[in-house]
């Protein structure tokens, strides 16, 4: 039997407005008088950040952190219909629910006493039920978003994957713009300068990765970049070090956006750049092979394929360059998360530790393996900050929900990198000559960044 949704176009009021005054439900009390007994069961004792509720009722401390602003009883009827996670993640990006403040410290705070009660045992459960009854809350379900996806077909075959990429990647170039700013990389900048800006952190990335790759050490080596986003690598390769350079993606805007980059550059003699699958790489030769921020979308399942057709393509000495998130144990992105629903579906987080292992089973020698997991973070902070001085023309863009989403899953990031939960890491392989000779530099500071 088919469950019919509530529309959700009702009277939740504008981001920027204050909550929502109505007469408190249920024999007179405040909002928060009825509520304080569910949000103790979901936080084991007091609310650790304030809360403020549709009737202008508060609960929890008024310390100057900020608050969650519940600004509909829909939100209830959101974690009634989906309790935990999903519940929580559908009521903000649909405006049910914001963060008034410093968004990192309220995630971090209700983070850290929400881990077991966002699985809501069935004691919570039923507390949400109950205050949601008493509030008139209870409604058929609420329509989930739109930004809401769930792909059909086998995981990691070519048609999902590329389904994946788009809903993450063709979201406009120009809100990627705002959110990266000039640099245009999506990935893990380098701040060895504690006073560098995100333009010049991502350069000294860029650098480094071509160094330890040895592009430096002669002008014209053939580089692969497998996963290439907007060409950012590329193009510092092909015009700092003269590298001859492939570039694919399988993101259609991406791959325009980068051959303009390209074009403008005056770089289109040395890059090419490709709307292609890595599993169509066959029959090429190349010096060095960068992959930085697109493991993460290949998987388990496909991770020996991965690595093995990459090996395929190198020449002997030549070297590669994996550069992705990790986590120990390893995570995959499935079922009613927020990650998988709303940001990147199907994505897979492995443990650094069978990275290397599949590499080497692939028949690289693993040479060097650096993490960067704080530089991550404030790479993440600073994007946060760019999509924060740009809301309004971000919401025009993409609308509320979209933008909504990116601040949430950036702002969980940088805490995940702050407390260990994420890592990430440049594994650099090399294929060694039938003689075993690697070509590799004597000592680390032979590929030290000198951007």
């Amino acid at each position: 039997m088919s469950v019919r949704h509530e529309e959700t176009t009702s009277d939740v009021p504008a981001r920027t407005s204050g909550p929502r005054v109505v007469p408190p439900g249920g024999r007179g009390r405040t909002v928060s008088a009825q509520l304080v007994p569910m949000l103790s069961q979901v936080f084991a004792g007091d609310p650790p950040v304030r809360f403020v509720f549709w009737d202008a009722s508060e609960a929890g401390p008024a310390d100057g952190a900020g608050a969650v602003v519940v600004r509909s009883p829909r939100a209830l009827a959101r974690l009634a219909w989906a309790p935990g996670e999903l519940g929580l993640v559908r009521a903000y990006v649909s405006g049910d629910i914001d963060l008034d403040g410093d968004p990192f410290e309220l995630v971090t705070r209700m983070g850290e006493r929400t881990d077991a009660a966002l699985r809501l045992g069935p004691r919570a459960l039923v507390g949400c039920a109950a205050s949601a009854l008493r509030l008139g809350a209870i409604s058929l379900p609420p329509r989930p978003p739109d930004e809401e996806v769930r792909l059909s077909g086998f995981l990691h075959s070519r048609r999902r994957d590329a389904a994946a990429i788009s809903h993450h990647y063709d979201v406009g170039n120009e809100f990627y713009e705002l959110v990266l700013g000039p640099s245009m990389t999506y990935s893990c900048a380098r701040f060895a300068d504690a006073h560098a800006s995100l333009e010049e952190a991502q350069a000294a990335k860029h650098d480094l990765v071509c160094r330890k790759l040895g592009l430096h050490e002669r002008s014209g080596a053939r580089l692969l970049d497998v996963g290439c986003g907007w060409g950012s690598m590329a193009l510092h390769a092909a015009g700092r070090y003269g590298a001859e350079v492939v570039a694919v993606t399988l993101s259609p805007e991406q791959a325009s956006y980068a051959r303009r980059r390209v074009e403008r550059a005056g770089l289109a003699g040395r890059v090419e750049v490709r709307l292609s699958d890595y599993r169509d790489l066959r029959g090429e030769a190349y010096d060095a092979i960068s992959s930085i921020g697109m493991f993460e979308h290949v998987g388990t399942k496909r991770m020996r394929e991965y690595f093995a057709t990459l090996r395929s393509l190198l020449a002997p000495t030549g070297r590669l360059l994996n550069h992705a998130i990790s986590t120990p144990g390893g995570s995959r992105m499935h079922g009613r998360t927020f990650m998988n629903r709303y940001v990147f579906p199907d994505g897979e987080l492995v443990d650094v530790a069978d990275v290397v292992a599949a590499m080497e089973r692939s028949g690289f020698e693993v040479r060097d393996v650096e993490s960067l997991r704080e530089h991550y973070s404030e790479t993440l902070r600073a994007w946060v900050a760019n999509l924060d001085r740009s809301w309004d023309e971000a919401v025009r863009l993409v609308g509320e929900p979209r933008a909504r989403v990116w601040r949430l899953y950036m702002v969980a990031s940088a805490i995940g990198f702050d407390d260990g939960g994420l890592a990430v890491h440049q594994i650099l392989g090399v294929a060694p000559d039938r003689r075993g000779v690697s070509g590799m530099p004597r000592a680390r500071s032979g590929f030290e960044d000198t951007a």
